[in-house]
């Protein structure tokens, strides 16, 4: 069911689905939605053997957890004015990012069945007139406004690295053997690095953050016309998940869509 959220002069409206696809055994994806916080998460694990689930789940519930420790401590400032630039939430979602990748670290550092589980990660954090954007992986997040659909992350894969290293064309890339190849991740490493950005949502824009189990079986612009197409976001989430199973479904498939309304 889809859930609505207050903005300064605009509204939010969130709705999300994952699917295990056609081809697993089970789901390695984790969505999170908004409960108080006006942030949305999605996570696609790896590692096989129930492992990469593990990852993603604790990465998603690290990071709301984060959020909710937070909240609090981001309001009680007095005597001293509230800091409300947006440098300080994409500090916040940063460290929480951070802090959800030590834990899967460590956590594969103690029990050999988890041993190089990771996931990638996208969250969407609005704010009154301000989203922040974080990633890491090749989840995806997506602005739609009207028939235009625009890509905001860069994948952290190794085909990325090459179509911008070697100028790959559509029909090389599409044969690349490596394509599932990731570079970066939750997990992988001690540390990480977190790309972020902030973006001002404007009415009408349609935010759509997914795994590659749907923006690898469906291309950009049917995506778009398939998000949009619904005015129930329920309706258009399953619909999408739907698309990508007729493709193939060869992986888990996760969506979240996040509408901004007047």
């Amino acid at each position: 069911m889809s859930t609505l959220f207050l903005m300064r002069d605009m509204r939010v409206r969130f709705a999300g689905a994952t699917h295990v696809g056609m081809k697993r055994a089970h789901n390695e994806d984790c969505i999170k939605l908004p409960e108080q916080e006006r942030l949305a998460l999605l996570a696609d694990g790896m590692g096989g053997h129930a492992s990469g689930e593990v990852a993603s789940q604790l990465a998603v519930n690290t990071i709301a957890d984060h959020f909710r420790a937070t909240a609090q401590t981001a309001r009680v400032t007095w005597p001293y004015k509230i800091d409300r630039s947006p440098e300080f939430d994409l500090h916040r979602l940063a460290v929480a990012i951070k802090l959800a990748n030590a834990k899967i670290w460590e956590d594969a550092a103690k029990n050999e069945p988890h041993k190089g589980m990771g996931t990638t990660l996208v969250a969407c954090l609005f704010l009154d007139d301000r989203a922040v954007i974080a990633h890491v992986g090749d989840s995806r997040v997506y602005c739609i406004h009207g028939t235009n659909i625009e890509q905001l992350t860069e994948d952290h894969s190794l085909l990325n690295d090459y179509v911008k290293m070697k100028q790959l064309n559509a029909a090389e890339a599409s044969r690349f053997p490596h394509r599932n190849v990731i570079v970066r991740a939750l997990g992988m490493k001690e540390s990480v690095q977190v790309d972020l950005q902030l973006v001002t949502p404007h009415v009408g824009d349609l935010f759509l953050l997914c795994s590659d189990g749907l923006s690898g079986m469906v291309e950009d612009p049917e995506m778009a016309r398939l998000a949009t197409g619904e005015p129930d976001l329920d309706r258009a989430c399953d619909r999408l998940i739907e698309r990508a199973n007729e493709q193939g479904g060869v992986d888990n498939i996760s969506v979240i869509l996040a509408r901004i309304e007047a």
